[in-house]
């Protein structure tokens, strides 16, 4: 019974959150703007600058840890 209730919840949520892919039939106005002037570049490079100082991070936070954890 259990069981059956999750997997209905589950395609349930999975199903309402596909809602919003349908309404967007409309083009990317402000997309297609900033490609055209050539900011998407600065955006995409914004972009990976924080995801690789997230990570330089997170790897960073990992050997402190790891050595921490060795003194222990």
């Amino acid at each position: 019974m259990m069981k059956q209730l999750k997997r209905i919840c589950l395609i349930a949520a999975l199903l309402l959150g596909s809602l919003p892919i349908f309404a967007q039939n409309k083009s990317a106005e402000m997309a297609d703007l900033m490609r055209s002037n050539g900011r998407i570049y600065v955006v995409v490079a914004v972009m990976v600058t924080i995801l690789a100082g997230l990570v330089f991070y997170v790897a960073r936070l990992d050997r402190k840890i790891s050595k921490f954890e060795k003194e222990k």
